[in-house]
């Protein structure tokens, strides 16, 4: 299945049925007064959060979609019919943009999450609705209400508890798949991964859901690479794994690029905790790995995990810490420990 994330769409809801004009003719019955329904309703178009969606590859085929109208009203006080409401079925962590792609117009992260995008129009009044004291013979009806035609945008952003970062070929999709359940394209050539992958880690009875995202170079916020239209899938995330590659002779600028790219893309990304890893000290000896981590951690200014992900080596003390952030992240403002000098 192609992975897509971002899909523009045209909708319009229904418009509402024309009010009937309409009088009773009836044997027996002398003054027999007017008897025209109501119109109905028109169809109203809805987003909805769905389980068991990971892409909006659907959109790309179909961007049209029309709530149907509703029907007229006829004699004899009959409602005309409504028209049924159109439903976009959407995976969990898809926002919904208005047509100028900045305003957010809803955020649907919870299973049958719905947001009315487009209110069906009402149905017109039958002349049976202006008959009073005064009126006894109205000769008038409302015409129906019309729908609401707007363009929208449909952005999926994937909900996982951690995101993993680094330069092409650090070892993301081979970490992602030692520790947990997913299956990454890994080969030894840059830009494996074209598409987030999403996995489920598990570490001491306790699960979370990891995003690998393809890699990032230096100048990606210019559009450089695969560019920064990925790292949207890692905003939600509660903590970031950065993954340095340890058999790099730059691992300092490696690091220092990564950081870049996230300040540059939002504050809010920048801000979010970070974990920084060391990876394939495989290939590395002794000195190497010491000398390399001191480095590392000078650059950043705290502490550097040492691992392997295709040795396994050190993966269960980066996932425990990955979870201890994950947790403290979920607690809520009061379960936190207030802080002391």
């Amino acid at each position: 299945m192609k992975f897509l994330d971002l899909a523009k769409v045209y909708i319009r809801s229904g418009g509402g049925g024309a009010g009937c004009v309409s009088f009773r003719r009836e044997k027996f019955i002398e003054f027999g007064g007017p008897d025209g329904g109501d119109g109905g309703h028109g169809g109203s178009v809805w987003a909805e959060a769905v389980e068991g969606l990971n892409t909006l590859i659907d959109y790309r085929y179909q961007q049209h979609f029309f709530a149907k109208s509703g029907q007229p009203g006829m004699g004899n006080q009959k409602t005309g019919k409504s028209g049924d409401d159109i439903v976009l079925k959407v995976p969990l962590g898809t926002e919904i943009l208005d047509e100028d792609e900045e305003t957010v117009l809803a955020d649907l992260t919870v299973p049958g999450q719905r947001v009315r995008l487009a209110l069906g129009g009402n149905g017109g009044w039958g002349n049976l609705q202006f008959k009073s004291s005064t009126n006894r013979a109205p000769n008038r009806a409302n015409p129906g209400q019309e729908g609401v035609e707007r363009t929208i945008w449909l952005r999926l952003k994937l909900i996982a508890d951690a995101g993993l970062l680094g330069l092409p070929n650090a070892g993301k999709s081979t970490f992602l798949a030692a520790v947990s359940n997913a299956r990454p394209k890994i080969a030894d050539y840059p830009f494996t991964t074209l598409v987030p992958n999403l996995g489920v880690v598990g570490i001491d009875g306790k699960e979370f859901v990891m995003a690998d995202i393809p890699g990032l170079i230096e100048g990606a916020s210019e559009g450089r690479g695969l560019g920064i239209q990925f790292l949207a899938h890692v905003e939600r995330c509660k903590v970031l794994l950065h993954l340095v590659d340890g058999t790099s002779s730059t691992i300092t600028k490696d690091y220092r690029t990564i950081v870049s790219e996230l300040e540059a893309y939002s504050e809010v990304l920048g801000d979010k905790p970070r974990i920084l890893a060391l990876n394939k000290v495989d290939a590395m000896d002794t000195k190497q790995i010491s000398d390399r981590r001191r480095a590392l951690e000078k650059a950043s200014g705290g502490p550097v995990h040492v691992i392997s992900g295709v040795a396994g080596k050190g993966l269960q003390d980066v996932l425990r810490a990955l979870i201890a952030e994950i947790e403290k992240g979920n607690a809520k403002p009061e379960e936190i420990a207030p802080w002391r000098p």
